[in-house]
């Protein structure tokens, strides 16, 4: 398959069928492995076809056993399909000579000999004709009906993406922003797709007349390809930014890019979050409240749980799993809150019922519970912890506390 985007106006406009003139782009496809996967000859080109149109692209598309030969077919517009050598010579015959891209002597030297098609021109003596037109031409017809191999390098991906969109009116509204967006990430995650591969971040540039770019870096909670993900990203920032002006193009970049293998399915649809489903919320999240107020937690090498997690660092993903330990509350309370003690029980709302226990923490006399940069630290601590039932059938995780002057203290719940 070929596609050729037609050049710009003035350019290549000539006989009925609109030929390919110079300065046409094309791309080729080798569709015959996977004709099956997608039902079939007709409905794969009806496919891009479409997909061609949704993104505004004007270009010819032809089907061909041959790579030139299907190229030089796509310069005339969407002709038939020809899916064998016979079918596409047919096509070749009736093209015209100017098909070739000869220079204006050579073409108008052909046209007085009354060759018109390139039928005509081959009928003529090769020999002679190769005098002609030049020995290379001679060959590329050749390629394109079938005569001589045509091996194509494949296309050498960038390891860069960035692509720009000029808008057809400067606009500052963010639901106009959002449409002409999707064109760039639909292109970004074919890139990602290509590669095999994700972005955590890429950068979005708003271009203003007269004005410096505005930048805006779009974060994802994990990396991705997918672009729903992208474009709803996109669509909450752009939301609540404030812009100095219209904006007139976009430009989106991404380099870091990561290796995001492709994963199968699962045959039943599982309940429950799945790990993209958690980071879409994140996302959304950090669109709505800001970066600084949403964050992860790494597990920190401590055994006092008030320093037993950390913020990570900008830029460092915290552990897939957090390393085996002993059961821990979901829920930490930000500070030890004191319980009643009753008959040398604690009591909250009622006796509590210690299920599990003691577990000692002695440990922290280094920082003596001085300032830290997350907050006070913990100090030296000497406690006994349980797990705890209350009256209404809660999980709690207490301690008792073995410095003078003693007592029950709550720490958390369990989820």
């Amino acid at each position: 398959m070929s596609l050729v985007r037609p050049p710009g106006p003035g350019k290549g406009e000539g006989e009925a069928g609109g030929r390919r003139g110079r300065g046409a782009e094309g791309l080729l496809l080798d569709i015959g492995p996977c004709l099956r996967l997608f039902g079939g000859l007709e409905r794969l080109a009806g496919a891009v076809a479409a997909d061609l149109e949704a993104q505004g692209l004007a270009a010819g598309l032809a089907v061909a056993p041959t790579p030139q030969g299907a190229f030089w077919l796509a310069g005339t517009g969407r002709p038939p399909p020809c899916p064998d050598l016979p079918a596409l010579r047919a096509s070749l015959d009736a093209l015209p000579v100017a098909a070739l891209d000869l220079s204006a002597a050579v073409a108008a030297q052909l046209e007085s000999f009354g060759t018109r098609r390139l039928a005509d021109l081959r009928r003529l003596p090769r020999a002679a004709l190769g005098r002609r037109i030049g020995a290379a031409t001679l060959a590329r017809v050749a390629r394109a009906y079938g005569e001589l191999p045509d091996p194509r390098p494949d296309f050498p991906f960038p390891p860069r993406f960035e692509a720009g969109l000029d808008l057809p009116a400067p606009t500052d509204q963010a639901a106009a922003l959002v449409f002409a967006g999707r064109r760039l990430i639909a292109a970004l995650a074919g890139w990602l797709g290509a590669g095999q591969a994700g972005v955590a971040q890429c950068l979005l540039h708003l271009v203003h007349r007269g004005r410096p770019a505005t930048a805006l870096l779009l974060r994802f909670a994990s990396a991705t390809r997918d672009p729903a993900r992208l474009e709803r990203v996109l669509r909450e920032r752009l939301e609540r930014l404030p812009l100095p002006a219209a904006v007139e193009g976009l430009l989106l970049a991404a380099d870091r890019v990561v290796g995001l293998p492709g994963r199968s399915g699962g045959l039943f649809a599982g309940g429950g979050m799945d790990g993209e489903a958690m980071a879409a919320l994140v996302e959304r999240l950090r669109a709505r409240l800001g970066d600084a107020r949403i964050h992860g937690l790494a597990v920190a090498a401590e055994h006092r749980p008030e320093c037993a997690t950390r913020r990570p660092a900008e830029g460092v993903a915290p552990p897939s799993s957090p390393p085996a330990a002993i059961s821990r509350p979901f829920w930490l309370l930000a500070r030890p809150r004191a319980l009643a003690e009753v008959g040398g029980r604690p009591w909250y709302r009622g006796p509590l019922h210690l299920l599990a226990g003691p577990e000692r923490i002695e440990s922290g006399w280094w920082d003596g519970g001085e300032e830290g940069t997350d907050g006070p630290a913990a100090g030296d601590l000497r406690r006994d912890y349980f797990v705890a039932r209350t009256a209404d059938a809660r999980w709690a995780w207490v301690f008792r506390e073995l410095r003078s002057p003693g007592g029950w203290f709550l720490h958390g719940w369990f989820a």
